[in-house]
């Protein structure tokens, strides 16, 4: 059953610094209309340019995933967008006066409890979910990273790490459902190894670092000009390296808590894909880039089933109409009645088929050779089917015709053959009024969108 999409009831705000930037931020996060998704509102700058959470806008995925449209920037969007996503909100403005939000403690807690504090507030519009079918993949023929993803009764997801070392070696961690995401993942905090902070350390690219937002990995022999570097940097009294190899004073949560960091990274790159997911996936090795790749892929390949829309239904099952009650309806009689059965309606939409055999009439005369059925005739079977829907709105359609008005933005994408079996839908754009109805009109074959148009046409009385 779908559910309804959701928003925050009031705003709330965070302060805290950027982790690379070292800037002071200030975060808001503010109620968003129905369909609006996530998106940062960069507030420091001219005009408060909008950078919308898409996988389309991913530049650059080191020490985080970074977006950037028309040259504004978000640095480390993952922490936030993981907190919004596992507490199931669908749109959130979120406004800030710098170029990444606030590190805090290198997890999504704080964003998890500010968000709750604002309160969830159920709108009044149906959420999309894309329902996973089948196997969707992705490997980085580099790194061997790979992500997948199965169809599941739920979202969940399963993270395998081998880090190749001694002090931080093979971990797994998995979340079985999303409401678990407060008490199992989003304490874990992100985590480097010291090689790593070293580096960063000497290209000045972690200013708002600090020993109490990352936990750090001691990965090799650490030399007293190492530890002075440390101390200075971190503002450090002194700095020791703890029995399980963890730099300073930092108590791990979990001692799988870096596997755990990795799923909740996870989680929020892949909400870049825009639309929630119901599906199990299953990453091994994650990393910032392979997980954007598949997201982008993703979101590509839900464009491009929600552009084609296809209908599935069990021709088996009895139909809502058959031929005999369709011809009580429509004025249409062979060979110019092109729909054989009426599968589903509504007050809204109408889903119809037909049987395209070689024994239609338009064979003779049309390519004969090589029958093709006409893109005009296909046209006509939309109209029919979207005939049956403004007809089913008066008492007595057998004493009213239908006919064309309008008829726009028409394209034919597949060839329609002998012994295929044509799905038809129709949508209302707008209300029916005056007995003009103005719908979107599918034609599939195949498992494939072959024909689209908008129809409008008018029912008059006899």
């Amino acid at each position: 059953m779908s559910q309804n999409q959701r928003t925050i009831q009031k705003e709330v705000s965070l302060s805290g610094v950027g982790l690379h930037t070292g800037n002071k931020v200030k975060m808001t996060f503010k109620p968003a209309p129905v369909n609006h998704g996530y998106a940062f509102v960069r507030i420091d700058l001219e005009g408060q340019p909008v950078i919308e959470a898409y996988a389309d806008y991913v530049v650059n995925t080191q020490r985080g995933t970074n977006l950037e449209k028309n040259g504004v920037k978000i640095h480390t969007s993952e922490h936030v967008l993981a907190a919004a996503y596992a507490l199931e909100i669908d749109n959130l403005i979120i406004e800030i006066d710098a170029p990444e939000p606030p590190i805090m403690d290198g997890s999504s807690i704080h964003f998890i409890e500010a968000l709750e504090e604002a309160g969830i507030e159920v709108q009044d519009v149906p959420r999309e979910e894309y329902i996973v079918k089948e196997i969707i993949s992705y490997k980085d023929p580099e790194s061997g990273s790979e992500i997948m993803l199965m169809p599941s009764d739920e979202y969940q997801v399963t993270t395998m790490v081998d880090f190749g070392t001694k002090i931080l070696g093979t971990q797994n961690a998995s979340l079985n459902t999303l409401s678990d995401f407060k008490t199992e993942i989003a304490a874990a905090r992100t985590f480097s190894f010291l090689h790593e902070i070293e580096m960063l350390i000497d290209n000045d690219l972690i200013k708002g670092g600090d020993l109490n937002n990352a936990i750090v990995y001691v990965d090799k022999e650490i030399s007293n000009e190492t530890t002075e570097k440390l101390k200075r940097v971190f503002n450090k009294q002194s700095i020791s390296v703890k029995p399980n190899g963890i730099l300073d004073n930092l108590t791990l949560h979990w001692a799988n808590e870096a596997a755990r960091h990795k799923l909740l990274d996870v989680v929020g790159d892949l909400a870049l894909v825009g639309t929630r997911i119901r599906g199990k996936i299953i990453a091994n090795k994650p990393g910032h880039l392979v997980n954007t790749v598949f997201a982008k892929k993703l979101a590509k390949i839900i464009k491009a089933e929600k552009r084609n829309n296809v209908p599935h239904f069990d021709l088996n099952e009895p139909p809502l109409m058959d031929i005999h009650k369709i011809m009580s309806i429509l004025p249409h009689r062979p060979p110019f009645l092109f729909i054989d059965r009426i599968l589903e309606l509504s007050d809204k939409h109408v889903v119809g088929m037909k049987n395209v055999t070689m024994n239609e009439s338009f064979f003779v005369g049309h390519f004969p050779g090589a029958p093709v059925m006409p893109g005009v005739l296909q046209v006509e079977a939309m109209a029919q089917c979207g005939g049956i829907l403004v007809l089913s709105t008066v008492p007595d359609p057998e004493n009213y015709l239908t006919y064309f008005m309008k008829i726009d933005n028409v394209k034919f994408k597949q060839k329609v053959l002998p012994g295929d079996t044509l799905i038809f839908k129709s949508e209302l754009i707008t209300p029916i009024r005056r007995g003009i109805c103005h719908m979107q009109a599918y034609a599939y074959a195949n498992n494939k969108l072959v024909t689209e148009a908008q129809l409008m046409a008018q029912i008059v009385k006899k």
